[in-house]
């Protein structure tokens, strides 16, 4: 199926929806962490919008629909050299799902976020109406507005973004670091001069394991000779990265092996069913340990709730789910990580640096927070915190340790992604997440409400 014969579906099964029914999407997968009640009738097909359009490697632009997975635009991608500009970690996650929800990458420290690859999109929005939006025109407040959005402006049905080059292998190297002060003032030199020790830096993230075990871990592109580290079965990828001395811990992989390093296990997560166990990974195929496999076990317990089970057969209380990403202004990262470490029984702890991409001639370069909903201040480095494990459940207080976490965050100037559970009341959520430009976009593009507005979505869970 082609392009416009997707589109057409997607219209048709609009019209489709009655009116009054919110309007939704009829996806069996997702990458989204909070829980959602509503209706169970049909939603929007986007069976047809799944694949690349084209790959101009002149220009390194792709045209891509939105429902795409990153996996099979990679797969597109890397034949002709190139990568897009940040790729998110799980193969499963969309391109638009990156663009109006979260991504983020070991590359964001010099490319932003998903979103700011764009060069021009076509938006399914509230009305009914397919619309082109780009930095310029009648629809750049689209535009500016769409990320962060999670549907409740409309669905992208392409996206046209832009490439970079890339090399067949990536050159790892993983510092130790027994203090997180100097982690952190090393991630600001790093960022600042896209170098370390003499070698230049293309990917950089890092893991806290406690707060005197942190590791960053530092890819270079390169065409190299050597075998090759393969995670993808026995061996796991962020136990790779620990050692025990003051030199750096060298490691080589494929593009396509790096780009995907952290799926096969979920990051750590992979742990939680098993599949970290010697015995049980020997005998689990290979095909099988992949990210969108731990999301559906996780989803079967959320339907049924097994885990809170196993705890009450042994008399302990229900557990509380706390999956974020959070990002703290670089100089204020240490007081989260230390206040977290001591407070939030959760590790390892995913670090990714990230500033606003800067490019000479962009049309937002003026704007001091060019995305409308995204809080995300020019010229700041920020430091994405990933946690993603579950805690004791404080009898009575919902949510009790995410509250605490959010304020924790709203306390250090940071800003919380919302693919998970959220907890803020609606005043301070309108007042972080682009309140008065989200209404004023909503009356455009979607006047009669046909689809959840952003509260309902992030913290309503409807």
């Amino acid at each position: 199926m082609g392009y416009h014969e997707g589109v057409g579906r997607l219209l048709d099964s609009y019209l489709a929806v009655p009116e009054g029914e919110p309007v939704r999407l009829a996806k069996r997968t997702s990458n989204l962490f909070r829980s959602r009640s509503g209706s169970t009738r049909p939603g929007l097909d986007v069976s047809g919008l799944t694949g690349v359009i084209d790959i101009d490697p002149e220009r390194r632009t792709a045209d891509v629909a939105g429902m795409c997975t990153y996996e099979d635009l990679v797969a597109a991608t890397l034949p002709h050299g190139l990568t897009p500009l940040v790729v998110p970690q799980l193969k499963t996650i969309t391109l638009g799902g990156a663009v109006t929800g979260l991504g983020i990458e070991s590359t964001s420290f010099r490319n932003g976020l998903p979103h700011e690859s764009m060069l021009e999109l076509d938006v399914l929005t509230g009305a009914g109406e397919v619309v082109t939006a780009s930095p310029e025109g009648e629809h750049a407040d689209l535009f500016r507005g769409f990320p962060n959005s999670y549907g409740s402006l409309g669905y992208a049905t392409r996206l046209r973004i832009e490439l970079e080059p890339v090399r067949s292998r990536v050159a790892l190297r993983h510092y130790r670091f027994g203090d997180l002060g100097e982690l952190l003032d090393a991630v600001g030199r790093i960022v600042a001069s896209r170098e370390w020790e003499g070698q230049p830096v293309d990917y950089l993230d890092g893991v806290v394991f406690t707060a005197d075990e942190s590791y960053l871990a530092l890819g270079r592109r390169s065409d190299e000779a050597g075998a090759t580290s393969d995670y993808t079965k026995d061996r796991i990828y962020y136990r790779s990265i620990q050692h025990d001395v003051a030199t750096p811990k060298h490691d080589l992989l494929t593009t396509h092996d790096y780009l995907w390093r952290w799926d096969t296990d979920w990051f750590w997560c992979s742990r939680a069913f098993g599949a970290q166990n010697p015995r049980l990974r020997r005998v689990w195929p290979r095909r099988l340990l992949r990210s969108s496999v731990y999301w559906r076990l996780v989803a079967l317990d959320h339907r049924f709730g097994i885990a809170d089970r196993i705890e009450a057969r042994n008399g302990r209380p229900p557990r509380e789910r706390v999956v974020q990403d959070v990002e703290i202004p670089l100089e204020r990262t240490e007081e989260f990580l230390r206040w977290f470490l001591d407070e939030v029984p959760i590790e390892p702890i995913w670090l990714c640096p990230l500033r606003l991409r800067e490019v000479p001639g962009d049309p937002l370069a003026s704007l001091g927070q060019p995305w409308s909903l995204y809080p995300l201040r020019r010229g700041e480095t920020y430091v994405n915190v990933g946690f993603w494990s579950t805690v004791p459940a404080t009898p009575g207080e919902p949510g009790a340790t995410n509250r605490r976490i959010e304020a924790a965050v709203g306390a250090l100037g940071g800003h919380k992604s919302l693919y998970s559970d959220s907890y803020y009341d609606e005043d301070t959520f309108d007042r972080l997440y682009g309140g008065a430009e989200l209404a004023d976009l909503k009356e455009r593009y979607d006047p009669k409400a046909r689809l959840l507005d952003l509260y309902s979505k992030a913290v309503r869970r409807r």
